[in-house]
């Protein structure tokens, strides 16, 4: 039995979009970033780095995105989340890489200001610099749906889910996500998913929200 570790609207909505998606059986615990769980020390036995995800699998805890959602694909292959091809499987990971290692980064800056200058005085200026970058990574992201009907076409993987999460972090923090057309229609496309609009309604996104 797989156990994902999630908190509601975080970039756990992802995994668990794709275990969703694969059909197979799983538990949920939550842990409630706005309550501070992430750092309680039950979790912390689980993930010492204190963040969500986390997946409990029969062979042990995996962390990251990256790996969690490629775990995912891989152990369910009926699912089709991941292709098999050398090089749009590599496209794959590249994008989820570059979702985790240069945007969520972006969002991080204006919510948790404090992770990268001690100094408060700094902490308006990280949150307006954040905002800024994430915004045009935003536009960057609508840009590369622009005639896709999921980030790697045509073909549906375990990168849509976790570009979804990016979308409701956008509108979450008030910027003008319905301004960009193609990443507007893709959310659409996601939301006509039975297993995305499952796990939203678990979860009570703000996604479902108009």
């Amino acid at each position: 039995m797989l156990t994902l570790y999630y908190s509601p609207g975080a970039c756990s909505l992802a995994p668990h979009i794709a275990l969703e998606e694969t059909g197979a059986s799983f538990a949920l615990e939550l842990v409630s970033i706005p309550e501070g769980e992430q750092q309680a020390p039950e979790y912390l036995s689980i993930n010492p780095r204190g963040k969500t995800p986390a997946l409990r699998t029969d062979e042990g805890v995996l962390t990251e995105n990256v790996a969690i959602l490629t775990y995912i694909a891989r152990s369910f292959p009926q699912a089709q989340l991941l292709p098999e091809e050398p090089i749009e499987m590599a496209r794959c990971i590249s994008h989820m890489a570059w979702l985790s290692n240069t945007v969520h980064p972006a969002f991080t800056h204006i919510v948790r200001p404090g992770r990268f200058a001690t100094d408060e005085a700094a902490h308006d200026n990280l949150r307006a610099t954040g905002r800024n970058n994430a915004w045009e990574l935003l536009q960057e992201l609508d840009a590369l749906l622009a005639g896709r009907e999921w980030v790697l076409g045509s073909r549906y993987s375990v990168a849509d889910p976790n570009t979804l999460v990016i979308y409701g972090w956008g509108k979450g923090h008030g910027m003008p996500v319905e301004q960009l057309e193609h990443y507007t229609d893709f959310k659409n496309r996601m939301l006509w998913r039975p297993a995305v609009r499952r796990v939203l309604e678990r979860e009570e996104s703000r996604l479902l929200q108009g």
